[in-house]
C-alpha cells in the first residue's frame, strides 16, 4: 500500500501564520485534527524533509514530527468536513456541498447569490481562510461589470472566478506555481468561467493596467512588489491587498504610501485593505 509523507504539528502557537506558510510549500492536504495538532501531507519525501527544516526555523514554539501515513482515503476524509461558505452575495462551495437551485435565495432573480465551486486541495482558497473571505468581501464593494481584473497569486482561482461571476469582462490570473495554475484552470472550467491564467512572476510579466487588482500574498511579497502593483492599477482603480498581519500592516502600508486607503477589514489575525491613488481625489 502506498504511504504519504507527512508532518504532525503539535503545540500550534500561530495557526494562521502556519497556514499561510504552508501555501508556499508542496502540501497536498492538511488534516486539522484539533486545535493543538495538525497533520500536513506532502507530495514527496524530499518536499516533506525540506519543509520540516523551514518550519522548525520559522515556528520554534511548535513541535514537528515526521510520519508516513498509509493511503486509506485520508485526502477525502480530511476534506469531507468542508462545507459551502457564504460571503456577501457569493457562495463558495466544494463540489459535494453545492446548494441546489431551490436552496439559493432568490435564484434566477437580479441580485441572487452567485455560486463558485472550488475543488479543495488543502482547504486554502475555498472561503475557509480569512484572507480569502476578506478579499471576496472587498471585491463586492465595487461594480466590476464590464471591467478588467488582475488576480495576483491566484492559488485556487477563487478570486478570479468570483470576479467573472460578478460580471468582469476580462480577468487575468497569475501565479508562479504551475500546479496552482493547473488547479485554478480546472476550477474555472468547472464553473464555466473563461479566465486567462498564466504561470508568471509578477515582477517580470508584461501587462497593461487593470480596472481592479487583487493581491492576496504575504506581507513580505506585497512590500517587494508594491511599485509593480501600483503601476498595474488604473487611475481611480481599487487595489485590494491581503495576506498580512496587523503587526506587518504599518510596513505594508508604508510601501503603498502614495495611495489612499478606502477601506480596511480584519478577521482573526489577518488584514485586508483597499487602496486607491490619492492623486485622483479633489
Amino acid at each position: 500500500m502506498r504511504t504519504w509523507p507527512a508532518i504532525d504539528v503539535h503545540r500550534l502557537s500561530e495557526p494562521d501564520l502556519l497556514q499561510a506558510a504552508l501555501t508556499d510549500l508542496d502540501v497536498v492536504a492538511v488534516d486539522e485534527r484539533s486545535d493543538e495538532m495538525w497533520r500536513v501531507f506532502f507530495g514527496s519525501t524530499a518536499s516533506r524533509d525540506g519543509a520540516l527544516e523551514l518550519l522548525r526555523q520559522d515556528f520554534p514554539a511548535s513541535d514537528f514530527t515526521t510520519v508516513d501515513v498509509a493511503d486509506e482515503d485520508w485526502a477525502a476524509r480530511s476534506q469531507s468536513a468542508l462545507r459551502a461558505v457564504r460571503i456577501g452575495n457569493l457562495i463558495v462551495a466544494p463540489p459535494w456541498d453545492v446548494p441546489s437551485r431551490a436552496a439559493i435565495p432568490g435564484h434566477g432573480a437580479i441580485g441572487a447569490p452567485h455560486v463558485v465551486v472550488i475543488q479543495p486541495s488543502m482547504g486554502f482558497g475555498t472561503g475557509h481562510h480569512a484572507t480569502t473571505r476578506l478579499c471576496l468581501a472587498a471585491l463586492q464593494q465595487f461594480d466590476v461589470r464590464g471591467s478588467t481584473v488582475l488576480d495576483v497569486g491566484t492559488g485556487s482561482g477563487v478570486l478570479a472566478i468570483a470576479a467573472r461571476r460578478l460580471g468582469a469582462a476580462r480577468v487575468i490570473a497569475i501565479d508562479d506555481d504551475p500546479d496552482a495554475v493547473q488547479s485554478a484552470r480546472e476550477n474555472a472550467d468547472a464553473n464555466g468561467t473563461p479566465i486567462d491564467f498564466r504561470v508568471a512572476d509578477l515582477r517580470r510579466i508584461v501587462l497593461s493596467r487593470f480596472d481592479l487588482v487583487l493581491a492576496n500574498l504575504t506581507g513580505a511579497l506585497l512590500m517587494q512588489t508594491a511599485g509593480r502593483l501600483q503601476d498595474l492599477t488604473a487611475p481611480r482603480g481599487p487595489l485590494i491587498l491581503s495576506g498580512f498581519t496587523p503587526g506587518e500592516e504599518p510596513a505594508v502600508l508604508a510601501s503603498f504610501a502614495r495611495l489612499r486607503m478606502l477601506d480596511r477589514a480584519q478577521e482573526d489575525d489577518w488584514v485586508c485593505v483597499t487602496l486607491r491613488q490619492e492623486a485622483v481625489f479633489e
